[in-house]
């Protein structure tokens, strides 16, 4: 019922706010010198740390899942609640303003330096 109530501006506007945010989730990792993919489907997307493309379960399952548990505690550490594993989608929402989306851009960056 609720996706019926959503208009096409409202999937348009999800669907740029997940490319923006795994674009820059991608171009933080990289700036920190991290082999990282970050696939989306739509309005999901997701965070690996490989050197290959994730496209299925096997290419998922070769990620470096120790260096993505340091990361999501970098970021919890700076009051980002990502999934507790790469295994999860993010799920960007309409209540995500884009500052909201710069900002875990920004603390992202901050936490790839450290992992």
């Amino acid at each position: 019922a609720v996706l019926r109530e959503l208009s096409e501006d409202a999937f348009a506007a999800l669907e740029a706010r997940a490319a923006a945010l795994a674009e820059g989730l991608r171009a933080a990792c990289s700036a920190a010198g991290l082999a990282v993919q970050a696939p989306r489907a739509f309005t999901l997307c997701g965070l690996f740390f490989a050197d290959a493309p994730v496209r299925d379960y096997e290419g998922a399952r070769a990620s470096d899942a120790v260096r993505y548990a340091r990361f999501f505690h970098e970021m919890l550490d700076r009051g980002v609640y990502l999934a507790p594993s790469a295994f999860e989608a993010m799920f960007p929402s309409l209540a995500h303003t884009d500052a909201d989306i710069e900002r875990t851009i920004e603390i992202a960056a901050d936490a790839a330096a450290r992992v």
